[in-house]
């Protein structure tokens, strides 16, 4: 991985929980265990939702409920102010979500990418003893 942090983008819905909107879904497996050990390695998470008003006070409660405080909320940095330009894009180095291109790659693959040194592995329970260069260790020649 790389020397410094990266700010990483974080959708809601299909990603930390199964779609359910309006109402919270059952949480994918391995997503508040990933986002923490992130967060542990100094990796700054802003929630990035569609949802608004009750509804994303909702799924902030719930993150906060599973132990997930963001660095911000539907903006790049805490209580960001804008001059007369507004927009909605987030500055982030790395977007989480489920709409990406080839749909939503997994906890598991996320932790591989993102956390190469973490030998641990959502799915099994279990540890992973095979260590393979990640994405960003090839990029960034770590």
């Amino acid at each position: 991985m790389t020397d410094r942090s990266l700010v990483i983008a974080v959708d809601f819905d299909g990603t930390i929980v199964e779609h359910k909107y309006p109402e919270i879904g059952p949480v994918i497996p391995g997503s508040f265990e990933v986002l923490r050990e992130l967060q542990e390695q100094g990796h700054k998470l802003i929630l990035w939702t569609v949802r608004d008003g009750i509804d994303l006070k909702n799924a902030v409660d719930f993150c906060l409920e599973n132990g997930l405080m963001f660095h911000a909320v539907n903006e790049s940095h805490p209580n960001e102010e804008f001059n007369k330009y507004i927009s909605r894009k987030i500055n982030a180095d790395i977007f989480i979500d489920d709409r990406n291109i080839g749909g939503f790659i997994g906890w598991d693959n996320i932790r591989q990418i993102l956390l190469p040194d973490s030998q641990q592995n959502i799915s099994e329970g279990t540890n992973d003893t095979e260590t393979k260069k990640s994405f960003f260790q090839k990029l960034f020649g770590k």
